[in-house]
């Protein structure tokens, strides 16, 4: 086994900041050239106008997952050294849905807002002051919270773990669901996207031109 290179010490902690770094920077030019500094782009996902963002982050998942079962089958990578984020349920499960509200109304999510920030937008820069005052007032009255953010305690819990398959059969089965999306976002594209220039009002033009209005 040689990775993860961090964890078998191939190097130090400041190079681990440079890596995360330039990865970070190639990581937002690409979300940036994928069109997801656009709110627009983002919030036509809800109203299955373009299922692009379902589509990109399904294929991430799936070209990841292979990726690391693969290199851990042949013995380059070691998963039982890759960090899990431990799982709190309940808690995890009120931040989704906290930020999938916050999704669908502001258009972006963490890491668009910051790319949409950079490039100029003032939708993403107001998203990101928000983003930063939320943090500063969860920490400011984190005593409040302690006890349920530490409830549903799971500990680095995986789908496999939970199901009680192997990774071999979860990968497959996340393939499954992949393709699965996929097809039913083509209907979906073809159903609603269609129909764009003969029924705006339907599809959120109010929060278009608002968007458009925000955009330098």
């Amino acid at each position: 086994m040689s990775a993860p290179y961090y964890k078998f010490d191939a190097f130090g902690f400041e190079t681990s900041l440079v890596i995360a770094f330039i990865i970070g920077i190639l990581f937002g030019f690409t979300l940036e050239r994928a069109g997801f500094g656009s709110s627009r782009k983002l919030a036509m996902q809800f109203y299955f106008r373009d299922m692009t963002v379902l589509k990109v982050m399904f294929t991430a998942i799936v070209v990841a997952m292979a990726g690391l079962l693969y290199l851990n089958l042949a013995e380059i990578l070691d998963l039982s050294r890759v960090y899990i984020n431990p799982t709190y349920l309940g808690p995890q499960v009120l931040g989704g849905v906290i930020m999938g509200i916050g999704f669908v109304v502001g258009g972006y999510c963490p890491g668009t807002s910051l790319v949409a920030s950079v490039t100029g937008k003032i939708d993403g820069m107001f998203y990101v002051l928000g983003a930063l005052l939320g943090m500063f007032v969860y920490a400011e009255t984190y005593p409040l919270f302690r006890d349920f953010a530490g409830s549903g305690a799971m500990g680095p819990a995986t789908l496999g773990d939970w199901l009680g398959f192997s990774p071999g059969v979860v990968a497959f089965l996340v393939i499954l669901m992949a393709l699965g999306m996929f097809y039913g976002a083509e209907l979906l594209e073809k159903k609603f996207g269609e129909n764009q220039s003969q029924s705006p009002a339907k599809t959120g033009s109010k929060f278009a031109k608002a968007d458009e209005a925000l955009q330098p």
